[in-house]
């Protein structure tokens, strides 16, 4: 049965009003903008656009009456004249301010060029893989600010690196710490460490690869890995990954883009040590 929404033989694009013959001028494309005039090749009907959606124009004439026709060849007439329907182009967006990893406004391009003095103030985070995330997601952040970040290769070596780095008003130190929780090793060596120059904080995760949100890497939750086992070595027995550590981080780490891939309790805490070394003084 035929469609009283088409006319006929809709579906032929080589019917002989669609092949154009050597010599003939090509027929001229015109975008299906709302509100264009238009007429049926046939000349059964007349409107003007009214939408456009997968492959087809609705056009809808003075009385109100509307038909949807298939943008092919040749299909129409705008001003006696035969023209190709295509599809309308996207309406452009307004360019927003660029954004970096963490969502913050980036600086100028000419301004990122400047090369910039680090400051006195540093943020140490625990381990090379942490320093690598915060290095993916706020590098760009830091680097404008002029903050250079370290790791402790283990939250054991603190105290001796808090004496060593000589804290003052204008040489802050921001430390970032794992498994920041009440009654852990961590958290009672964090108390030992006490200045007005240096804060610590730290996230709930017994380690930074649980700060990235499962989803992220393709998994339903990160698993639970019985107390006394290596919990890295673990997680991948349990998610059925290739046993190597460093392939597994990397695999971890390509699949991070944006701070969205992040825990808040991550997000939260590195702002927070941006800020505390950034402050009037502290350059």
């Amino acid at each position: 049965m035929r469609s009283r929404q088409y006319g006929a033989d809709v579906l032929a694009a080589d019917s002989s009003r669609n092949h154009r013959r050597p010599g003939q001028r090509e027929v001229p494309k015109v975008e299906a903008e709302r509100g264009l005039v238009v007429e049926d090749s046939e000349g059964r009907f007349c409107g003007a656009v009214v939408s456009y959606e997968k492959g087809a124009v609705t056009l809808e004439d003075r009385h109100g009456k509307r038909r949807v026709f298939p943008l092919t060849p040749a299909a129409f007439l705008l001003e006696g004249q035969p023209v190709t329907l295509v599809p309308p182009a996207s309406p452009a967006r307004p360019a927003g301010p660029a954004r970096t990893a963490s969502g913050s406004v980036a600086a100028p391009a000419a301004e990122r060029a400047k090369a910039k003095v680090a400051r006195a103030s540093r943020i140490y985070v625990e381990g090379k893989h942490d320093a690598e995330l915060v290095e993916k997601i706020w590098g760009d952040d830091l680097r404008d600010v002029g903050v250079v970040v370290e790791y402790l290769e283990g939250i054991d070596d603190l105290p001796a690196i808090v004496r060593s780095f000589s804290p003052a008003p204008g040489r802050r130190l921001g430390v970032l710490v794992d498994h920041l929780v009440t009654g852990s090793k961590e958290t009672k060596i964090a108390a030992g460490v006490r200045s007005p120059d240096v804060l610590i904080v730290g996230h709930p995760f017994i380690d930074i690869w649980a700060a990235v949100r499962p989803s992220a890497v393709g998994i339903a939750a990160w698993p639970d890995v019985p107390r006394g086992q290596p919990w890295k070595e673990g997680v991948l027995r349990a998610i059925g990954w290739p046993p190597g550590v460093p392939a597994a981080w990397q695999r971890i780490l390509r699949s991070v883009t944006s701070y969205a891939d992040l825990e808040p309790e991550l997000l939260g805490r590195v702002e927070e040590l941006i800020d505390f070394v950034t402050t009037p003084g502290s350059a």
